[in-house]
């Protein structure tokens, strides 16, 4: 069988990185950064590595989560687009990702200060200079590569979550070039700019975002919208989802990497955490019930289906507030993000453009209305309108609409960059026969 150029092109580029991983050596001195090892904390540690791992079990649970929803011929593909995530992804984040998010702020200078719109790609390049000692002003108790790894798991999900929109009919080598300029181009930025120490929307807009509504929700929500539109309709809309048991497992699986996620970014075994672990299950629990009884009222009947989506809205509702809030507020976090979310699921102009697992309608509109209610309730000084008045909130506005410029229409220029190099949709055969077969050669 004739092997397609662009797989040999792929191939050749991965040789190439691996052979430059042996004799890469960053020139930059960046050791005032660091402290001694004295100032590490075995508690924090220890929470750390275990929240790692909570949060890298939530891909493999989103594969399940998708997966059980589509149609019978594309399950594996559909699984396997958010399984690849934890290859590329992370070694993408290795090579240069984690160093545009983290590296020292490139930016915009207001006041003699610099404002991070990226980090240095090269500070950390090949995890260089990313040692077991702690950082200054970014998990100062933790070793850095903890610090790294554990927003290596957050990097990965990431894209896996854009996937669900355009679900049985994008090409799987197109998808794979477009997650690798999804991430340096979109993920990374957008990441230094809340997360870092002193990135735009974090410091100098004032932005709380405790744990990814705006880095990986909102984000993945509006470049899944992108999605949509540049791909188009399916052929054939209507399916029947696979296995509802699948999707009862994902969910289960990302409702138990969530307390990592949440309570993980406390970035320390502390009360935040704590708080962070009861206000996710809590919303989560809210929004669930919420959602099957909504459903009810609207003359749907109660489904499991239904359960595990009002399920995951809560949890994505809940990731910017998590450390912020009080458990009574995330009741009202989940109620109320489970009422808007189904009625964009259910809205019919949302239909029309074909995001097969709503992806836009549960992340996208959750974590719009996370940050919004973020920037309502959050606790402490200037931390939200009730605390803090009119200019936190309105910064709070700014940043969202900056973001979601940011990311639909970063998004959309990188998905008619990739179907230049390489076209997105599979060939109208290859979408009728599905995509296990005819992008993997595999079926159930």
């Amino acid at each position: 069988m004739k092997t397609e150029k662009r797989w040999v092109i792929s191939f050749l580029l991965i040789t190439a990185i691996a052979i430059t991983s042996l004799f890469w050596k960053n020139t930059n001195n960046l050791e005032n950064d660091f402290l001694k090892t004295s100032n590490l904390n075995y508690a924090d540690i220890a929470w750390l590595l275990t929240s790692s791992s909570f949060v890298l079990l939530m891909t493999p649970g989103l594969s399940f989560f998708y997966g059980g929803m589509v149609g019978k011929k594309n399950v594996i593909s559909t699984m396997l687009q958010s399984f690849i995530s934890l290859g590329v992804v992370s070694l993408l984040w290795v090579i240069v990702g984690f160093s545009i998010s983290f590296g020292s702020s490139i930016g915009i200078e207001i006041d003699g200060i610099t404002y991070g719109l990226f980090g240095n790609p090269f500070d950390f390049m090949f995890f260089d200079n990313v040692s077991t000692l702690p950082h200054k002003s970014i998990g100062s108790t933790i070793p850095f590569i903890l610090f790294a790894l554990f927003q290596m798991k957050f990097a990965v999900i990431t894209p896996a979550i854009i996937t669900g929109s355009f679900a049985e009919r994008v090409r799987f080598i197109s998808y794979l070039l477009f997650i690798c300029l999804f991430t340096i181009f979109i993920y990374a930025p957008l990441c230094h700019m809340v997360w870092h120490p002193s990135g735009l929307l974090g410091a100098y807009f004032g932005i709380k975002d405790f744990a990814g509504g705006t880095v990986v929700h909102m984000s993945a929500g509006f470049a899944a919208l992108a999605g949509v539109l540049v791909l188009g309709k399916r052929k054939d809309k209507e399916h029947i989802p696979t296995n509802i048991p699948f999707v009862l497992l994902g969910t289960g699986m990302l409702w138990f990497g969530w307390f990592g996620f949440n309570a993980g970014s406390a970035m320390a075994a502390n009360s935040t955490a704590a708080m962070a672990f009861a206000t996710t299950t809590i919303a989560s629990a809210s929004a669930m019930m919420t959602w099957i009884f909504f459903d009810r009222i609207n003359g749907r009947k109660v489904s499991a289906l239904g359960a595990c989506i009002g399920a995951v809205v809560g949890l994505v509702v809940i990731t910017p507030a998590a450390g912020f809030i009080s458990i009574p507020k995330s009741i009202f976090f989940g109620f109320i993000a489970a009422i808007v979310s189904n009625l964009a699921l259910n809205w019919k102009r949302l239909k029309k453009i074909d995001d097969t697992l709503d992806v836009f309608a549960c992340h996208g509109v959750a974590g719009i209305m996370g940050m919004l209610l973020t920037a309502l309730f959050a606790e402490g000084e200037n931390a939200s309108l009730l605390h803090g008045g009119w200019g936190v909130f309105s910064h709070h506005m700014i940043a969202l609409f900056l973001v979601a410029l940011f990311t639909f229409f970063g998004a959309l220029i990188l998905y008619k960059i990739t179907n230049k190099i390489i076209p997105l949709r599979v060939s109208s055969n290859s979408e009728s026969i599905g995509l296990d077969l005819s992008q993997h050669d595999e079926k159930l």
